[in-house]
């Protein structure tokens, strides 16, 4: 089990970082410490979320629901953390247009990949109406 400890350190490391490199005017170099530690923070925790993507499985075939909800709802959750991500380092490169259009995107995709389940929770609804 891995603590938040060491990432939070490699986190404050890059920032103070990517501050001084700002400072000596290297823009460029000043993004990509904050992009880079982004992408270690994340390839660390990529294996609890592993776990945590086998535990929902196990659940999903102990209830006896389909696969498609569980692979959707998942899906729909990479979307929103990769587009969380996304929006943060435009908003690090002074882009908050572009971070925005990217979370407007993803909540376009999040709402096309859930319709299917909406429709089968709306159809079951008018099955139990009378």
């Amino acid at each position: 089990m891995q603590t938040i400890i060491p990432l939070a350190a490699l986190a404050i490391v890059a920032a103070i970082m990517a501050v001084f490199v700002k400072e000596g005017k290297m823009p460029v170099l000043a993004l990509m410490i904050p992009l880079a530690a982004g992408i270690i923070l994340f390839l660390r925790v990529l294996p609890q979320l592993g776990e945590i993507f086998v535990i929902f499985q196990q659940l999903t075939e102990k209830a006896g629901l389909n696969q498609f909800y569980l692979s959707t709802i998942l899906k729909i959750m990479a979307v929103t953390y990769i587009a969380e991500f996304c929006g943060q380092v435009c908003r690090d490169a002074n882009q908050n247009a572009l971070a925005t259009k990217v979370e407007f995107a993803a909540k376009v995709l999040v709402m096309a990949m859930a319709l299917p389940i909406m429709v089968a929770v709306l159809e079951s609804v008018l099955r139990l109406l009378p």
